[in-house]
């Protein structure tokens, strides 16, 4: 879900990005556009640490099966 939503709002950043390099219609401000990448980076940050906690706790798991 985290994932999911962090390729959603940079693909919103790259597609701002794309329109305002090729026909000046961007269709956010700077501050809009820098909101939009930080907002993609901390849901990434976050699906990573939670795929990495997740892994964590699978191994723990096998590691006290006996």
């Amino acid at each position: 879900m985290y994932l999911g939503a962090a390729i959603v709002f940079f693909g919103i950043y790259v597609t701002n990005v794309f329109l305002g390099a090729t026909s000046s219609s961007a269709f956010m401000g700077d501050v809009a556009e820098m909101l939009t990448l930080f907002v993609a980076a901390i849901f990434f940050t976050i699906a990573i640490l939670r795929r990495e906690a997740a892994a964590k706790s699978q191994k723990e798991t096998q590691n006290n099966e006996p």
